[in-house]
């Protein structure tokens, strides 16, 4: 199946560039282009995309804003950030507000494409390592934890092995990397974060890490 993205990003060369990449894709198509937050939610909602590329400072409205938005809306589309520095407080704040993951400005066409790709199989955690470091330098922000209401109720209703399962999501291991550390199947794994996914009220496994950190599960660091 072919992967339906929109660019939204205030900059035409940007656009007109990731255009030209991505297009050049077999398995992907550009169906459409925003210049702000606000042409992006209105083009979520017209032309359904899978995956969004979302620059974070646009006028009128900003990434993370058109970001909450867009998750709020409860659509099948994933938003993929993009933003010029690693370590930007803006990126965690899309995080919290349901991106899906980020991708650097300066990332090579192949990059790109894997990035898309990734998120729109609902895989989050775009370069772990990249990443988790993120994560942990801004979690140490906020001096008590700032849980979304909807998995702060359901908390306690995670099993011991789906917390452990949930503090691996947040040090970056994949599921083939969670499994070979528990001794257990691939397969089980993916049941494991499907239903903490479930039980948290989650949208996937970035919202899943950025709960561990928040939650103090995992240890800023």
């Amino acid at each position: 199946m072919t992967i339906r993205v929109l660019i939204a990003d205030d900059q035409m060369m940007v656009r007109e560039g990731f255009s030209v990449l991505l297009n050049a894709m077999p398995d992907i198509e550009v169906v459409g282009e925003a210049v702000n937050g606000r042409e992006a939610v209105a083009k979520v909602r017209e032309l359904a995309p899978d995956v969004v590329l979302m620059d974070i400072r646009m006028p009128e409205l900003n990434g993370i804003e058109a970001t909450r938005e867009i998750v709020a809306a409860d659509g099948a589309a994933k938003v993929l950030v993009l933003t010029t520095f690693d370590l930007d407080e803006y990126v965690y704040q899309a995080l919290r507000a349901g991106a899906s993951g980020f991708l650097l400005k300066d990332a090579s066409a192949r990059q790109l494409a894997d990035g898309v790709r990734i998120v729109s199989t609902g895989e989050a955690l775009l370069a772990p390592s990249v990443t988790r470091r993120l994560i942990t330098e801004f979690s140490k922000l906020s001096e008590t934890p700032r849980l979304m209401p909807s998995a702060q109720a359901a908390y306690g209703d995670l099993t011991e092995r789906e917390t452990e399962v949930l503090v691996l999501i947040a040090q970056g291991l994949s599921n083939a990397e969670i499994a070979e550390r528990l001794v257990v199947a691939e397969s089980t794994i993916k049941t494991h974060v499907s239903r903490i996914l479930v039980k948290l009220g989650l949208r996937d496994r970035t919202q899943a890490a950025v709960f561990a950190y928040e939650a103090r599960l995992v240890t800023p660091g």
